[in-house]
């Protein structure tokens, strides 16, 4: 078995005796019903709401939403922060506002949002973007920082163009800061988006779990808070795997 794989099984069995604590808790009583369900009871509600399609619009509608937000930010944060990076002066006084941009709550900005935008989804994609931008212009500039002043010379020295230098050097040099960032970019648009439909939206897993609560659906809650928790997993694991996978590749080249 591979170290990989060892670290793998090592996870799924933490995970694995977490679910089975957790449903003894809740069936001996030691965790009461109002508190939480047990975990077999979360996953056959889950299932449930799948198979009927009851929330199949709103897990459209939140992804939809996230996968914008996400696309911008990633997009954006990675201009911005190269633009700081080529701008020093701009750099040192920007550097102080990065620093304690998450000391902020985001939220503050919902009704200044929502008289620009109005109640639709564009209030939740910049929510979006207010929360993942930043970390993915830090992490472009710690992944320019990083890349060794020797590649830069090495390039002049093979003649290399401003293009085909940034291409073949820079960003192969700075690509694990920059998927650090992507990674962080996601988790933040994801929950900037899910936390914004409990205020701002009439639709949505976000808004689908604050109704559940509101009605004391207890069951219907959990039910989707476990999707929600899973898809992050998911998809947060299918953004490792993708960056390992590359980086192999470019260690191997």
């Amino acid at each position: 078995m591979t170290r990989a794989h060892a670290v793998a099984a090592t996870r799924i069995g933490l995970l694995l005796a977490g679910f089975l604590a957790l449903e003894a808790l809740c069936r001996a009583g030691i965790i009461g019903k109002l508190v939480m369900i047990p975990p077999t009871a979360m996953v056959a509600e889950m299932t449930a709401l799948l198979a009927s399609g009851e929330i199949t619009g709103d897990i459209v509608r939140t992804f939809t939403t996230i996968a914008i937000a996400f696309a911008g930010a990633v997009a954006l944060g990675f201009v911005a922060g190269a633009a700081l990076h080529a701008a020093p002066r701009l750099r040192r006084a920007v550097d102080p506002l990065l620093a304690a941009y998450y000391a902020v709550p985001g939220f503050i900005f919902y009704p200044l949002l929502v008289a620009l935008f109005g109640l639709n989804v564009l209030p939740l994609i910049a929510i979006g973007l207010l929360f993942a931008a930043p970390a993915m212009v830090i992490a472009t500039l710690l992944g320019l920082d990083r890349v060794p002043p020797v590649l830069r010379k090495c390039a002049r020295v093979h003649r290399l163009g401003r293009a085909e230098t940034v291409l073949h050097v820079v960003l192969p040099a700075a690509m694990p800061a920059l998927f650090n960032g992507i990674r962080l970019a996601f988790a933040y648009a994801f929950i900037g988006v899910i936390a914004g439909e409990f205020i701002l939206s009439g639709g949505g897993l976000g808004y689908a779990i604050g109704y559940a609560y509101e009605s004391f659906e207890a069951t219907r809650m959990y039910g989707l808070l476990l999707f929600v928790l899973m898809m992050a997993v998911v998809l947060n694991g299918a953004l490792y795997v993708w960056e390992t996978r590359l980086l192999r590749r470019r260690t191997r080249a």
